[in-house]
């Protein structure tokens, strides 16, 4: 199917389609000493729709993304990953499966409107659906305890993201909340 036609059937995720870029990101991040990193950054993410995928019963149809961000004045990125936003329209549900080349992989997810302009994804780690899975390293030293994605078009079409990643360094007794946020506008598709 052409992405015109792909648009009406990826319900809440259609207003997605295209590449986005935004250079009012903020990051919060464990720094080299495990103190606090804020950082300022730059970002482009692509969504490309795709679909059907048939799961026996189970029809999806989603978005294929890549994103890239890059510290305010550095040529080098920061950050990448990779994955796929899907849709359930039958369960209503919204799931996010990415890699970051880090040695973790979330599968997030939630129940979402189909005309929802706005919705929240979450993981835990253990849960067998909506979970996390790091390397060995990472789970010993800066375990990913839970994952949370708020996401909203705005009216002026503009895309808004705010994301909590909670970690348990090792050393530490308090849980640290790796935060990043940013506003993108569509500069394609």
């Amino acid at each position: 199917m052409s992405t015109p036609d792909l648009l009406p059937l990826l319900g809440p995720l259609a207003a997605l389609a295209g590449t986005w870029e935004g250079d009012e990101g903020a990051d919060v991040a464990p720094a080299p000493d495990r103190g606090v990193q804020r950082n300022r950054f730059r970002e482009r993410i692509t969504f490309v729709p795709f679909g059907p995928v048939d799961n026996h019963e189970q029809t999806l149809y989603g978005l294929k993304y890549a994103t890239v961000a890059y510290r305010l004045g550095q040529d080098d990125s920061f950050h990448e990953e990779a994955g796929y936003w899907l849709w359930d329209a039958a369960a209503k549900q919204v799931v996010r499966a990415f890699l970051v080349p880090r040695g973790i992989a979330v599968l997030a997810g939630g129940t979402v409107e189909p005309d929802a302009t706005s919705f929240v994804l979450e993981a835990t780690l253990g849960s067998t659906t909506y979970g996390i899975v790091s390397n060995p390293f990472l789970d010993r030293e800066f375990r990913t305890e839970s994952y949370r994605l708020e996401v909203e078009v705005l009216a002026d079409g503009r895309l808004r993201y705010d994301e909590d990643t909670v970690l348990r360094l090792r050393g530490r007794d308090e849980l640290f909340h790796h935060t990043d946020r940013n506003v993108l506008r569509r500069v394609a598709g």
